[in-house]
C-alpha cells in the first residue's frame, strides 16, 4: 500500500516545487534593478510623564496606563523602514525647583530602526515610567529636534508629542520654539495629541502643530491614542511632499487654478470653497480632500467634494460622513475627460476642460469654540492618462497579481487531471491484485 501511494506523493511534490519556482520567477526580474537605498524616515515619540498623568479618566485607567498600552501597540506595528525613538518630559525630577524641573527631558530610546530585540527593549523602557514632575514642553521640543537633525536630504522627520497639560517652563513659549524649528528648514513636522485636554492645553498644542504644518488631535480613549499614533508613524514612511498653500474662493470664477500636487487651505464650519483644474483630453482627474477637526466639534458631520462644469452642472461627486470617532474625514472622486467628439455641447472647451472643484463641510461646534481660523483642509490633485476601458475592467481589483491568479488556476487544473489519472491507475492496480 505504501508503494502505491508514492507516485501520487511524488507528483504532488513536483507540482508544488514547479508552482513555487514559477511564482518566485515572476517578480525576480524586478529585483535585478539595483535602486539606491532611501534614507529611513525618522520619528520621535515625545511622552509627557508629568504628575498630572496619574489622573484616572481614560477608560477607567490612568492617562499613563493608557499611554503605555498605546505605545506597546505602536511599537509592534512600526514599519521596519522607520527609525523610531522615544523621549520623555517630566519623568525624573520630583522636586520644586523650577530651573531643574525645566531641564527634565531624557532620550528614553534612541532613534533607530526596530528589530525584534529593539521593540522589546523599547517596551521595557516605557514600562518603567511613572508620572513624576514638571511639563517642560519647549525645552523638550528643542532636544527632540536635535535628535532628528542630520545631513541626509529627503528624509522625513516627525515629532509626535503626547501631553495632558500646558508647558510649565514659560517664558520659553513652546509655540515660539515650534516656529523656530520650522524656520530652520529641516522639514520637521510636529503632531500633537492632547489627553483629555482643557481649552488652554488644546490651544497650545494646536499652536505647536500649526507652526510646523502638523495636526492636533484631542484624545479621550485608549484606542483613539493608539490608532492616531500608528497613523502618524505610518505617514512618516510616505514620501516627503511639501503641500502648497491654495486659498479657495467663494465661487468658481475666482478660484485658483491647480495643477497636479498637494495643497492646503482652511475652511470654516459649513463653508464652501472653490478651486479650478484644467483637464486635457485623454486625461483623468483624480482628486481627494481631507478636513481635520482640530477643535471640539459636534458629532455627525460630513465632507463633500463635487466636480462641476463652470456653468454649475454636476459631473461627479465624492462624499463621506462621520460620527465623532475620528478627527479627520476624507473623500475623493475620479473624472475621465471624454473625447471631444463624444462630449456634450456644454462640455466642449477645446483642448482642455475647466473643472470646478467644490469642497464643502457640515461640521458644527458649540458656541464657545472659536470658528477662526478655519479647519485644516488638504486637497490632492492628480492628472493621469485615462485608462483603456477594456484593460481597466479586466484588471479591476486584481492589481499586478492577475498573472499569479491565472498561474494558480492553471496549476490547479493540471493537478486535478494528474490526480484523476493517478486515482484511476490505483483503482486498476487494486482490481488486478
Amino acid at each position: 500500500m505504501i508503494t502505491r501511494q508514492r507516485p501520487a506523493a511524488w507528483v504532488i511534490a513536483l507540482l508544488a516545487a514547479l508552482t513555487a519556482g514559477l511564482v518566485t520567477a515572476g517578480p525576480a526580474a524586478a529585483d535585478d534593478d539595483d535602486e539606491p537605498a532611501q534614507p529611513s524616515p525618522k520619528v520621535e515619540l515625545v511622552l509627557d510623564v508629568s504628575g498630572s498623568m496619574r489622573a484616572r479618566d481614560i477608560d477607567g485607567k490612568s492617562r499613563m496606563a493608557a499611554a503605555k498600552q498605546a505605545f506597546n501597540e505602536v511599537l509592534d506595528a512600526t514599519p521596519d523602514e522607520v527609525a523610531l525613538g522615544i523621549r520623555t518630559l517630566g519623568a525624573n525630577y520630583r522636586g520644586d525647583d523650577r530651573k531643574t524641573g525645566c531641564k527634565d527631558t531624557e532620550l528614553l530610546y534612541p532613534v533607530e530602526r526596530l528589530d525584534k530585540a529593539g521593540r522589546t527593549d523599547a517596551k521595557a523602557a516605557v514600562a518603567t515610567l511613572a508620572p513624576t514632575g514638571w511639563t517642560p514642553i519647549g525645552p523638550t521640543l528643542l532636544k527632540a529636534a536635535d535628535d532628528l537633525t542630520d545631513d541626509t536630504a529627503g528624509r522625513s522627520r516627525r515629532i509626535v508629542l503626547i501631553s495632558d497639560g500646558e508647558d510649565t517652563c514659560q517664558p520659553l513659549d513652546p509655540c515660539v520654539v515650534a516656529r523656530e524649528i520650522s524656520a530652520k528648514g529641516i522639514h520637521l513636522t510636529i503632531d500633537t495629541l492632547g489627553l483629555v485636554p482643557d481649552a488652554k492645553t488644546r490651544d497650545q498644542l494646536s499652536c505647536i502643530a500649526e507652526a510646523t504644518g502638523g495636526t492636533y488631535t484631542s484624545i479621550r480613549h485608549t484606542d483613539e491614542l493608539a490608532g492616531r499614533v500608528k497613523q502618524l508613524v505610518d505617514r512618516a514612511a510616505d514620501p516627503v511632499v511639501t503641500p502648497v498653500e491654495a486659498k479657495g474662493a467663494a465661487q468658481c470664477t475666482d478660484a485658483p487654478r491647480l495643477r497636479s500636487g498637494l495643497y492646503t487651505d482652511r475652511e470654516e464650519f459649513g463653508e464652501h470653497r472653490w478651486y479650478r483644474v484644467d483637464v486635457p483630453e485623454g486625461k483623468e482627474l483624480r482628486a481627494s480632500v481631507s478636513v481635520s477637526a482640530d477643535r471640539a466639534v459636534h458629532q455627525d458631520y460630513g465632507v463633500l467634494l463635487r466636480a462641476e462644469t463652470p456653468n454649475g452642472r454636476e459631473i461627479v461627486r465624492g462624499q463621506e460622513s462621520g460620527d465623532g470617532r475620528t478627527d479627520v474625514i476624507s473623500t475623493g472622486l475620479r473624472y475621465p475627460r471624454p473625447e471631444a467628439d463624444d462630449a456634450d455641447e456644454d462640455d466642449k472647451y477645446g483642448a482642455t476642460e475647466t473643472v470646478c472643484l467644490r469642497v464643502s463641510n457640515s461640521f458644527s461646534a458649540p458656541a464657545s469654540v472659536k470658528k477662526t481660523p478655519g479647519m485644516p483642509v488638504e486637497l490632492a490633485v492628480d492628472l493621469v492618462d485615462s485608462p483603456d476601458e477594456a484593460s481597466d475592467v479586466a484588471s479591476f481589483g486584481l492589481g499586478h497579481g492577475w498573472w499569479l491568479l491565472g498561474l494558480l488556476v492553471l496549476v490547479g487544473f493540471v493537478a486535478g487531471l494528474v490526480w484523476g489519472w493517478l486515482s484511476r491507475w490505483r483503482f486498476a492496480v487494486w482490481r488486478t491484485n
